[in-house]
Formats: structure tokens, sequence, C-alpha cells
């Protein structure tokens, strides 16, 4: 163990999250950090996706740092290669690029119980020791392929819209599309309006839209954000509270908050109806759950663009792959020169696939043998000195993941201190304090919009919630006070009482 005041730190991932722990700690005069990335630079989720069309769902000026507000924003909806932009922008502006190895792709994590520190090790043939540990790999990073018989049969170009290939020409081809998520709307259109192609969506379930139109900010626009920073804190400060309404129409439970949810429903079947002219077209796109069971998709290219002559929608159930390309439940086959899984991420991957050990070798698969599950989405038992960043139950879905991980990271960094002003002897909480953690969860769950009957990703394989079940206010309140009768005492504590 190196000295509390300023203890070694690793964090895996260089993304949003592990850029704001770096200038979070530091700020709490924690300088001893290294941040290891897997790839040759950094960004996280807006490095990876690169697919036409891709975008943020939410506005540009509330999908920043709260200590960096950022001008330049060419859109009220940031392209993704802007976003990547103003992350490396800050990496590099905040210094995270001097404590950053890139190149790092970590495969295992050991904890030992005679140190008390963390062994990390990588792909590369590095090690690295931490009295601290962050995973910071992000949410929704590793995509998640369809079990169809027959996919490494397509003798055509096959992609998922998380590995983007740009060296694929798309001009006057045939493309099949599987999936109708936030990504896929986004990308479809953009495949739509290449020149001679003849696209084809394969949808299993569809989805509820919500009309959100982008716009340019003009020079003179970026001129005034500079000018006067109330003006950005202002667009933030709208943008972010329509959001939490929305929020709060899917998780409350009052009056007010299930009227919110039929205003809310009412706006989106609305959009369908007066963007979709043919009655059967409608019909297909018609979701047959309620309005924010699945993750609600914002966007105003999609409805257009489906119904152009060179777009077909199938509804039909996908029986299998062939060389040629799909083959539906009905017998018909769908001729392809290009097929692209559209087809979403794992949800319960986080810091996974690495060798990922606690005490006693305790692996994490088998930690989460029945059920994954952090305090607070943070800390597992048996797992010391270690944080999972927007872990199981974090609020994701429609709201900046970046105030996400700003507030999980303020919550750390009190829980650090009193670990630094020896409050705790090691940073771990107890067994119990996990299954209380999970009936809170169960309690909240009942009166949400997630309890109605679909399946999504925002549930487990038991149907208990992966995300925060309540407000979004709710979750913000709990978060700034840190309840110390959770965590053990620890090996130090023990060996004194003995």
């Amino acid at each position: 163990m190196s000295n509390r005041k300023n203890p070694s730190v690793v964090i895996i991932g260089a993304g949003m999250t592990g850029i704001a722990l770096v200038v979070k700690l530091r700020e709490a005069g924690i300088t001893n950090i290294t941040l290891l990335e897997k790839a040759t630079d950094i960004g996280g989720t807006w490095r990876e996706n690169r697919y036409p069309g891709v975008a943020c769902d939410v506005p540009s000026h509330a999908y920043t740092y709260s200590f960096e507000p950022w001008p330049e924003w060419d859109k009220f909806l940031a392209d993704g290669s802007q976003i990547h932009e103003y992350f490396k922008m800050v990496w590099k502006k905040y210094g995270v690029d001097k404590v950053t190895k890139l190149g790092q792709l970590v495969t295992s994590c050991s904890f030992d119980d005679n140190s008390q520190q963390w062994t990390i090790k990588t792909q590369a043939g590095d090690a690295y020791t931490a009295d601290l540990l962050f995973s910071a790999t992000g949410i929704l990073h590793k995509p998640a392929f369809p079990n169809i018989p027959g996919l490494d049969s397509f003798a055509g170009i096959t992609m998922h819209s998380a590995l983007w290939d740009d060296s694929v020409e798309f001009k006057n081809k045939k493309i099949g599309v599987i999936g109708v998520g936030s990504s896929a709307v986004q990308l479809i259109p953009e495949l739509i309006d290449m020149p001679g192609t003849d696209v084809t969506v394969f949808q299993r379930t569809p989805q509820w839209l919500v009309e959100l139109k982008n716009k340019d900010y003009s020079t003179k626009d970026k001129a005034a954000f500079r000018a006067d920073a109330g003006k950005m804190a202002r667009v933030k400060k709208f943008a972010l509270g329509i959001y939490q309404l929305g929020t709060t129409a899917l998780t409350g439970d009052s009056l007010k908050d299930r009227l919110m949810h039929r205003l809310f429903a009412w706006n989106a079947k609305r959009y369908l109806e007066k963007s979709i002219a043919d009655p059967v077209l409608r019909e297909k796109l018609t979701p047959k759950y309620k309005f924010g069971c699945k993750r609600v998709v914002m966007n105003s290219t999609f409805y257009p663009a489906i119904q152009k002559p060179n777009a077909h929608l199938v509804t039909e159930g996908i029986e299998k792959i062939t060389p040629q390309g799909i083959v539906t439940k009905d017998g018909k086959t769908h001729a392809l020169d290009i097929l692209v899984l559209a087809t979403g991420f794992d949800p319960a991957a986080f810091m996974r696939p690495m060798n990922f050990t606690g005490r006693n070798g305790l692996s994490i698969d088998k930690a989460w043998e029945t059920k994954i599950q952090a305090y607070r989405s943070l800390m597992i038992p048996e797992f010391p000195n270690f944080f999972l960043m927007l872990g199981p139950n974090s609020p994701i879905g429609n709201y900046s993941v970046i105030d996400m991980s700003e507030i999980q990271a303020e919550y750390c960094i009190k829980v650090i201190q009193r670990w630094q002003q020896g409050g705790l002897d090691v940073i771990e909480v107890k067994p119990e304090a996990v299954a209380q953690w999970r009936e809170l969860l169960k309690s909240k769950m009942g009166h949400t919009v997630w309890k109605s009957g679909c399946q999504s990703w925002y549930l487990d394989a038991d149907g208990d919630p992966l995300t925060w079940p309540d407000k979004w206010a709710s979750w913000v309140k709990m978060m700034r006070e840190v309840d110390f009768s959770v965590f053990k005492p620890g090996q130090a504590t023990e060996k004194k009482a003995a």
C-alpha cells in the first residue's frame, strides 16, 4: 500500500468517464493516476461508433462536462465526430493525456489480500499495481450479434454498426439492415440517400420515436455562446429539464406523472400518424407496447426515409441467412450485397470479458452468477478498493451520461476521502448492503413503465431493473450522501479487534 494521501490509481478506459475521473481526482488532490486505454486513440463510444449519421440524441450543450462548457458546437444535436473532437480537446487541455497509456487492452485485474493492492495486466505484456481501481469501460461497449442460423455463411459484406468499415463502398448496392433501434434510425436514412442503393430494413419490434429536429449553429450563434457563458448554461438547463420530465413520466407514480406519460405517448403517436401516409406501413411501425417500455428513440429522419422508393420495411421474422441474403419466415429470399447488423450491445458486459478477480480469487463471473448487482451501481462485495463506473442500475436511458459520470465520481471521492482519513481500512461494502439495495430497487420498480410487459435491455433475465427505476432527481439526491455504515470494517480493523 502506497501512502493514502496520494494513493496509486488505475482507471480502465479513456472515454468520457475516464477523462472525468482524472480531472475530478486531481481536484481532490490525488495525482498518482494511470489511465489505460485499449485503443490507439481515446474517446470510447465516440471513437468506436463511426457509422454514417451517428449523433447524440442529447443536445450538445447538455452533453458537456460541467467544468468545460463549449461554445463551438456546430449543431443542436452534435455529430459523433465532433463529440469525439470535444473529448480529445478536454483530454489534452486538462493534461489527461500525460497520464494516459494507449494500446493497453486490459486482460486481467486481481486483488491481493496481503498487499491490499490490485494488479492489472494488459495484452501488451505490461503490469500495473494500484491502491484504487476504477473501471470506466462504459455501459454499451460490447456489440451484440444476433443468433441467426447461417449468419457466417453470407457471401457479401457483413458489419456491425459499432464496428464500421469505412472502406466499404455502399453506392449501387443492395443493403440489408437488421434492427430499428437508436443507431439504426440514424444510419438507415443515410444508406437510403446514397446513390443507387436499395435498402431493406428487417424489423422485429417497432420503436416509439419522438421527433427531435436538429439545427445548425451559425457563426453568430457560436459568437454569442462565447460572449455569454450563461447562454450555454441556460440551453443546457432547458434541455436537461425536458429530459428529466421524460424520465419522471416513465418512472413516477403520481397522477401528474401518469398524465405526463400520456402526453409524451400521445405526442409520439401523433408524430407517427402525421409522418406515415400509408396505413399499412404505419401499422407496421406502430409499437404494441407502452411508450417508454423500450428506450425512446429521438429522431426526425427515419420516418421520411423509410417511405422512399428504394426503402423496404420487412416485418416477417428471419428464418435464416444464406450466401445470397436473408430468408424470411414467409419463404422469401431477400438478395443482398451488404448486411448491416444494427443489433445493439450487451448491456450487462461492464468490465468483462477481462479476467477479473477479487478476494481469494473470486471471479466476477462467479460473483454475478445469479444476479448482476453492485451497491449504488459502484461497489461489489469481495472486490475491495474498486469502483465500477456506470455499473448496473445507473440511470441510463434518455439522459446525459456525462452528468451521471460526474455525480458518481464525486460520490466515489467522498468514500475515498474517508478511507484516506483512516475512517475505512478498505473500501468494501457488506453483502447485506447489496441485498438492501436490491430490495430498494424492487420497491421502486412496480410503478414504472418497464413493468408493463415488454422485453427490454432495461431489465435483466429475472425482470429486475438494470437501470435506475425512479426519477433522475431522486437518484441525484441519494448520491449526494454516503452511508458509511454499509462498509466492512476491513482487515486491519479486524486484526486490531482480535
